[in-house]
């Protein structure tokens, strides 16, 4: 069954698979315990990090497949590209450290 976007015009949807699996794994695995470290029961952690995970898939369906345009892409210059790529793995460091707060103050 192939992808479509919006206009109709077929999306390749590995990146989608992998933001959405990405998310998922780093969301499930650290949420309950991120949570439970300021209080909250195993069961609310693991609800909170499921809704997360949930808004995660729909925003990425969103962003990778619905309003993706095949032509626009093609036409924003290897530079800028590069440059979004940083910025992604600098926020994705940040992420990291922010997760791993309660570990080192617990």
């Amino acid at each position: 069954m192939p992808v479509r976007n919006r206009d109709g015009d077929r999306v390749d949807p590995v990146p989608f698979f992998v933001v959405t699996s990405l998310s998922a794994m780093v969301l499930i695995s650290f949420g309950p315990i991120y949570l439970s470290a300021f209080g909250l029961p195993l069961g609310i952690g693991l609800a909170v990090s499921g809704a997360v995970t949930l808004v995660a898939a729909i925003v990425s369906y969103h962003q990778l497949v619905w309003t993706h345009d095949p032509v626009r892409m093609a036409a924003i210059p290897a530079a800028d590209r590069f440059r979004r790529l940083l910025y992604a793995i600098a926020i994705l460091v940040g992420l990291a450290v922010l997760l791993s707060i309660p570990l080192f103050v617990v």
